[in-house]
């Protein structure tokens, strides 16, 4: 009896299957072709070659042929969906660029790809029109090239591949978690201590669906790990930098909340309001002032690493803080001058 496992998230899909005992000797790529909803063979023999599909967890050329009781796992970028991506027009801020990668520092507003009422003016529509002549962005799939993502109000750094290929050996650096990021927020109140880790398994919130939640104990949610550590106190508030070691669905805001420091002005997550501080009238008006400067929470996707699809080389890029973000951080430093003479 075939036994198969599914994980799947938005970008990328895991697969676990155990070949029965009474499996005949057939190649690894007409195998899982033949196990694999609507994902084509060419598709496949990309994910062997990026050394994505494992065979008693070896990996394996496309003409290994599967015995019987092997266990095959295989990554694949993301799963596939019908939809229509019109490409658009739209200026990127290109940090690199070469026949297989193109590294974007995104904007705070911008939408990664199309989806929950969001069709037009994303990230992947601009894509699409800049990379209109490679056929991975030809395909109407609705997030080609992407094997991460950052959140629509969140500015920085994104790779995307510019190739089967290269998509694959990404999202296998994703899916293991051997890339480096780190993030730059502005946060409510001075963590102490003032380096530290946060753990704890992050999944839908029970009681709000649009929110991620963390549960400290128990099988509910995936395993999370968040390093920070505070780069300047502010008074009542604190830049700190996070280095992501895992990377869940809003995984900085969850943690931080989690740690009663939320992100500031993140409205979802409780930092659209004023946490920390006096009563005063005054004061009160700053921090509206600083949330009409950035009407945004405040996080910044700082900097990534990661080894090149094609050669290998560790790349690391890094992106300025953003004017909005900078104008806010400057106004809590004269406002700590000021408190303090």
């Amino acid at each position: 009896m075939q036994e198969e496992f599914l994980e799947q998230s938005d970008l990328y899909e895991h697969h676990r299957i155990v070949a029965d005992k009474k499996q005949g000797l057939l190649r690894v790529d007409k195998f899982l072709f033949s196990r694999l909803e609507k994902v084509s063979r060419n598709k496949i023999q990309m994910a062997v070659r990026a050394g994505n599909v494992l065979v008693n967890n070896n990996s394996v050329k496309p003409n290994y042929r599967v015995k019987p009781g092997d266990t095959i796992t295989v990554v694949l970028p993301y799963p596939h969906q019908e939809y229509e991506i019109l490409p658009e027009e739209i200026p990127l801020h290109i940090l690199f660029e070469d026949e297989h990668i193109i590294v974007v520092d995104k904007e705070a507003g911008m939408v990664v790809h199309p989806g929950h009422g969001n069709y037009t003016g994303t990230l992947v529509n601009a894509l699409c029109w800049h990379l209109k002549d490679l056929p991975l962005f030809q395909t109407g799939e609705i997030r080609p090239g992407l094997a991460h993502r950052i959140d629509k109000d969140t500015s920085g750094i994104l790779v995307i591949a510019k190739t089967e290929l290269a998509l694959n050996r990404l999202a296998k650096q994703f899916f293991d978690h051997t890339t480096a990021r780190t993030y730059h927020a502005l946060v409510w109140g001075i963590p102490d201590p003032a380096k530290g880790t946060i753990t704890g398994n992050i999944g839908r919130s029970i009681r709000d669906r649009l929110k991620m939640q963390v549960f400290p104990e128990g099988n509910n949610g995936k395993p999370a790990i968040t390093h920070y550590r505070v780069i300047e106190q502010l008074g009542y508030v604190s830049l700190v930098e996070c280095r992501l070691e895992t990377g869940r669905t809003h995984q900085i805001r969850a943690h931080m909340e989690y740690i009663k420091h939320p992100v500031f002005n993140d409205e979802r997550y409780g930092g659209d309001k004023i946490l920390r501080g006096t009563v005063f009238t005054k004061y009160k008006q700053f921090v509206e002032n600083c949330f009409e400067i950035m009407p945004r929470h405040a996080l910044h996707a700082k900097s990534l690493g990661f080894k090149h699809p094609e050669s290998g080389k560790e790349m690391i890029f890094d992106s300025a803080l953003p004017d909005d973000m900078c104008r806010v951080i400057e106004k809590w430093r004269i406002y700590l001058i000021n408190r303090e003479s």
